[in-house]
């Protein structure tokens, strides 16, 4: 992809932005944060064809000219292991709903808090349900970082890029494939943090710890070597794996050295220096979204924090990686968030909360909102079990009705996103403060440089990479 730089794309900015040769000159910075940037982003996701792409191209260029960058997050993890840093625990948010005004509360709770470590992602399953391709989730988050005066590297991550356990005991090798196109897809449009998960491979009924494990570290290993071969220079994407499908059985040390051993193993093997990951995702008793009870309340989850300070030492100190990574946490009380840098959690995962609070917001219209559940009454109908109440199946489905009701979100008045947003500005200032990461921006300022890459060099990587997957490599 070379669109250029057009004058559909800069006339947004009445000549504060100009495109050059080399990139872009701004000679007007204040105009990044005015509503100017608020139309370009909506031309960036709503637009037609080239005008659409000429759109992203731009938000690219702008956030390589002002030092809003995607970047990997890996060396900070790294150094972490090596014990240069540590107390803090980073908040991997998943942005599905209202996803720009969302960012632009996350940047603002941020630079009120001088928080530089947070991470913005998207899993495979989000992709398809919100209909936030990568190339557009990148766009949406330098422009929300832009409108705020957010100055430091991206993390954008693509989470649980998971292996189907199904799919996989039919084609195996199909399956992989799909999900190693679906990565080169994301660090093609500047996903430079991947989490990869084959814990759905995991066999609890072979013999052994080894044994169990096998199959979830040798594909591991197998599509990190991809990414690798993948990743622009001068970027070392990060890499996540997983050792315990989330939901399931809780994780044990013993779990993970099995993991990290094979994986450690299978990947010299495939390539003497190539990186390794930089966390292991674990299971101490959290599941995605919660448990919804017939009344709609969420079931007290209980955490097996021991465990998870266990597994997250025997990561660092043994194997060097940043620590361990807890997934479906957004549910969970609000006094539990300050036990996790206690215990030098690195990252926790945190989604549905966010949805919850913007389906679930006094300012939301119930028109739209019933027309969504109507929507769902259609659509979802087959996830329905038996015994739901409506809240329940409202609850767990409602995630659907994201991407086709998207646009109509999108477009609710300012008045209404902007009291929304206030609101999730407040929960992100308040997880910010208790997961310690704030003050992480001098953390990101040592310990990352966010390569320079231009939109042609990128995309030309992309190319690349997709053809190699689906060849695949």
């Amino acid at each position: 992809m070379t669109t250029a730089i057009d004058r559909r794309a800069t006339a947004h900015f009445d000549g504060a932005i100009v495109a050059g040769a080399q990139g872009v000159e701004i000679r007007d910075a204040s105009r990044l944060q005015s509503e100017s940037m608020d139309r370009l982003v909506h031309q960036a996701v709503f637009g037609a064809g080239e005008e659409r792409d000429a759109a992203r191209r731009l938000l690219w260029e702008l956030g390589q000219a002002t030092g809003v960058r995607p970047a990997s997050i890996h060396d900070l993890y790294i150094a972490r292991g090596r014990g240069e840093c540590g107390g803090f625990t980073v908040p991997a948010m998943n942005v599905r709903m209202l996803a720009y005004d969302t960012a632009r509360a996350i940047f603002r709770a941020a630079k009120a808090g001088n928080a530089g470590a947070i991470i913005l992602e998207i899993a495979r399953s989000e992709i398809a349900y919100t209909d936030q391709r990568p190339a557009e989730y990148v766009a949406v988050m330098i422009g929300a970082a832009l409108r705020e005066g957010y100055a430091l590297p991206l993390f954008i991550q693509g989470d649980h890029c998971q292996v189907n356990a199904k799919k996989y005991s039919v084609d195996a090798e199909g399956e992989v494939a799909e999900v190693k196109k679906l990565i080169a897809e994301e660090v093609g449009a500047g996903f430079f943090n991947v989490d990869v998960d084959t814990s759905t491979l995991v066999d609890l009924d072979q013999p052994n710890l080894d044994l169990q494990q096998r199959v979830n570290y040798e594909r591991a290993a197998e599509i990190t070597a991809f990414i690798r071969s993948i990743e622009p220079e001068g970027v070392t994407v990060s890499v996540g794996a997983e050792i315990g499908e989330v939901g399931a059985k809780n994780s044990t040390v013993e779990e993970l050295h099995a993991f990290m051993d094979g994986f450690n193993r299978t990947l010299a093997k495939l390539g003497p220096d190539l990186a390794g990951i930089s966390k292991i995702s674990v299971q101490t008793g959290t599941s995605h979204g919660g448990v919804v009870l017939p009344d709609g309340s969420i079931a007290e989850v209980k955490l097996d924090l021991q465990a998870l300070e266990a597994l997250s030492d025997a990561a660092r100190t043994r194997y060097g990686l940043g620590g361990a990574v807890q997934h479906g946490a957004s549910t969970l009380p609000q006094d539990a968030f300050g036990s996790f840098p206690r215990i030098e959690t690195v990252e926790i995962h945190l989604a549905t909360n966010f949805q919850s609070m913007i389906f679930d917001h006094a300012r939301l219209p119930g028109d739209l909102r019933k027309r969504m559940y109507q929507w769902l009454d259609v659509n979802a109908a087959n996830e329905r079990k038996p015994n739901d109440t409506d809240e329940q199946f409202y609850y767990r489905a409602r995630k659907k009705a994201i991407g086709p009701f998207k646009e109509e979100c999108w477009s609710l008045p300012a008045d209404v996103r902007t009291a929304i947003a206030s609101d999730l500005e407040s929960t992100f200032a308040f997880l910010f403060g208790q997961l310690r990461a704030n003050g992480t921006a001098e953390l990101v300022r040592k310990f990352i440089r966010a390569t320079p890459l231009t939109w042609d060099r990128l995309h030309q990587a992309e190319g690349r990479a997709v053809d190699d997957a689906e060849a695949g490599e």
